[in-house]
């Protein structure tokens, strides 16, 4: 079975979507990518933002993964980096270069001079995928929390 990559446009809502509950099931976090689907309009927008980066793995007219980036300008250079904020396959793709062929895609076709994920400690599968495909450096990650808007 042959995979096809490409990024989401504005008129993709019920493929972006698809990749939404896709996510949910992945990271084992429905309540937080179900809970509050965000309206056509808001997610039309997204979509048409040039340092979005919604790629979706379609396998037979099915999702079978995706991932977000964003692209990050940079000041000290004129360069831009990307970072991959989430990347998931569904379980039964898993295995087959659909995750490889997401990165791929998105290193093709980004204008980015480097691509950034992160890793949990103990995701091996995320782990060897990243490392085969790039460069390891370990950091620490914060969250550092934002006060409601009153």
């Amino acid at each position: 079975m042959s995979v096809s990559v490409r990024r989401l446009s504005p008129t993709d809502i019920p493929l972006l979507r698809d990749l939404n509950r896709l996510f949910g099931q992945a990271f084992e976090d429905s309540i937080g990518y179900g809970s509050a689907p965000p309206s056509d309009a808001y997610l039309a927008d997204l979509l048409a933002k040039e340092h979005v980066f919604v790629l979706v793995a379609l396998m037979e007219g099915d999702v079978a993964g995706g991932l977000v980036a964003y692209a990050l300008d940079k000041i000290e250079q004129a360069r831009r980096e990307v970072y991959v904020y989430d990347l998931a396959v569904d379980a039964p793709h898993r295995r087959r270069g659909v995750a490889t062929a997401l990165i791929e895609h998105l290193r093709a076709t980004c204008g980015a001079t480097v691509i950034f994920v992160q890793a949990d400690p103990g995701d091996e599968a995320a782990i060897a995928l990243y490392t085969k495909l790039g460069e390891r450096e370990d950091v620490h990650h914060f969250d550092i929390p934002v006060a409601p808007r009153a």
